[in-house]
């Protein structure tokens, strides 16, 4: 099994992800004989073997989906015998230390190989991470876990105080992390340990104090570009939201304000255009005077006409709007003063979703602290 490298199908010893649920998530290594115990049912190892990852398992009370494990799956899942760093910063120290295929990473301290498993499959196949951890039984376990997760020809573990007795180093590595109580005593040897022709730094402190010895250090030692950053994660709930209707007042009211502003700009129009055609018969035709006379006569009664067709279309609306305000208040719609919540039944919906921040926010996680050595 590799965390580095994507398989189709479970096997004996693979390391797999259940996922129940957002935030239901186990791991275990499969092996036969055993029974893992979910709240939907046992699910007994033996009949994941040659299931393809991502499929979707039936058991007694529900389903579960057996995935492939990721770094960041590890990271929500792993066995915590540290503080471990979250896929929000690794994944602005990834970029800002410019790790790619190929890539040479020192790393203090290991703790519970988070960052170190997003690292190893950022640099693989080419790269190499060399990691320092002073613990000598993490740095043990570490190392099991690198070798079942089939990452272990990309990482060499090495249990060091690295604060006393440095990397041992020399000018291999491009980049190097620092997640230590007192980072300023291992920057002399992480400088050492970065190329000649240069690389990057980065230190993970918790406390603003360490930020400013860690840079004060850097800048002697003759490191550039110094940039601290702290990267906080704010998540949004997806929710369905109501809102009140509008209180516009009765809707024959607006009907009737609306209508009668209508009608007055086109009874105006009409009288310019009627008058335009009238200069121009009357210019057009001999001067006649009974000519005239019954051109205008004829002007006169098509006015007229007009007229009386448009008022009484504005009479049929208004009647309509008044019946349709007045099965409205019987059906107890909104009207005046009425803040009945409308849903999705009707087109006037006002139910709609959107992503809102949840209540309570996390708080401070950790300063990043980058610098670059350029070449000497």
């Amino acid at each position: 099994m590799s965390f580095a490298n994507y398989k189709k199908n479970v096997e004996a010893g693979d390391t797999v992800m259940l996922y129940l649920g957002f935030d239901n998530m186990h791991t275990f290594v499969v092996n036969k004989g055993i029974v893992f115990q979910t709240r939907y049912g046992a699910l007994e190892h033996a009949d994941l073997i040659g299931v393809q990852y991502g499929s979707k398992i039936q058991l007694k009370n529900g389903y579960l989906y057996i995935l492939h494990p990721t770094p960041e799956f590890w990271t929500s899942n792993l066995p915590h015998r540290t503080q471990i760093l979250y896929s929000t910063d690794i994944s602005l120290i990834t970029m800002q230390l410019d790790l790619k295929p190929g890539s040479v990473v020192v790393e203090s301290g290991t703790g519970s190989g988070s960052l170190s498993h997003a690292i190893i499959r950022t640099i693989a196949p080419t790269g190499h991470l060399h990691t320092f951890e002073f613990h000598d039984q993490r740095a043990k376990i570490a190392e099991e876990e690198f070798k079942t997760h089939g990452v272990s020809e990309y990482v060499t573990v090495t249990h060091r105080d690295v604060c006393e007795a440095g990397f041992q180093l020399d000018h291999v590595a491009d980049a190097v992390f620092l997640d230590l109580p007192k980072p300023w005593l291992a920057i002399p040897s992480a400088k050492k340990a970065l190329k000649l022709s240069g690389g990057r730094v980065c230190s993970f402190s918790p406390c603003i104090e360490q930020v400013q010895r860690t840079c004060e250090t850097l800048t002697q030692l003759g490191f550039h570009d110094l940039k601290t950053m702290e990267c906080l994660l704010r998540n949004f709930d997806v929710r369905t939201i109501n809102l009140p209707s509008a209180d516009l007042g009765p809707e024959n009211q607006v009907t009737d304000e609306s209508t009668k502003g209508e009608n007055s700009e086109e009874t105006e129009l009409q009288d310019i255009e009627e008058a335009k055609k009238e200069n121009e018969v009357i210019k057009s035709v001999d001067k006649d005077s009974n000519a005239k006379k019954d051109l205008l006569e004829g002007a006169g009664s098509e006015e007229k006409g007009d007229t009386k067709t448009k008022r009484e279309a504005d009479d049929n609306r208004t009647d309509r709007s008044k019946k349709k305000f007045k099965s409205d208040k019987e059906k107890g719609k909104n009207t005046r003063h009425d803040f009945d919540l409308i849903g999705y039944k009707d087109e006037k919906s006002f139910f709609f979703k959107t992503a809102a921040p949840v209540n309570q926010m996390p708080g401070h996680t950790g300063f990043l602290t980058f610098a670059s050595l350029y070449p000497c």
